[in-house]
């Protein structure tokens, strides 16, 4: 059974995102900032990524970037998966602000992720993260150590685990673990 080493994005140059306007999806679209880049950049070196197979990553830029430049230094080969998009904090892909973000997301964890009884909140619930994220690892079960590269609520969401993690953090995890 393949050991994934769940690893966060580096830090995205939001301010392009107030810079531009930028609304709804894309919002999901800014680079790496000069940190972001440093940071994948380390998190390449971490010891466990020497036995890694492959890398799988977000559609996102932020995730994409991220691999790229882990793939550069490793040598691997990148599969972009779509279902490990992060978390959709507005399925109607309208919002704008990051304010409205912190809003979606506030209401997100005070639910638990859970819509409320006869309510249908525009945001993505957890066990829809959950399905998506577990059918794209599935298919991967049988390599030994894949690098995914994704989001902080999503590895949240799968690991049960309520602490955010740091840009480029990384945490192992096998599909068994599912919370």
């Amino acid at each position: 059974m393949a050991q994934f080493y769940l690893i966060r994005h580096g830090e995205p140059y939001w301010e392009l995102t107030d810079e531009r306007h930028l609304v709804g999806v894309q919002r999901d679209l800014v680079p790496l900032s000069v940190k972001g880049e440093r940071e994948a950049k380390q998190a390449a070196y971490d010891p466990r990524f020497a036995k890694a197979d492959l890398i799988l990553s977000s559609p996102y830029t932020r995730a994409l970037q991220t691999a790229a430049i882990i793939s550069r230094i490793l040598d691997l080969p990148i599969q972009v998966e779509y279902d490990l998009h992060e978390w959709i904090p507005d399925q109607t892909l309208s919002y704008d602000s990051f304010e409205q973000l912190k809003t979606l997301r506030a209401e997100f964890q005070r639910h638990h992720g859970v819509h409320p009884p006869g309510e249908t909140p525009i945001w993505e619930p957890i066990d829809s993260i959950i399905q998506r994220v577990k059918g794209v690892l599935e298919r991967y079960r049988d390599y030994q150590h894949v690098i995914v590269v994704c989001h902080g609520t999503v590895i949240r969401s799968i690991t049960g685990d309520i602490d955010e993690l740091n840009h480029c953090g990384i945490q192992e995890w096998q599909l068994d673990d599912i919370h």
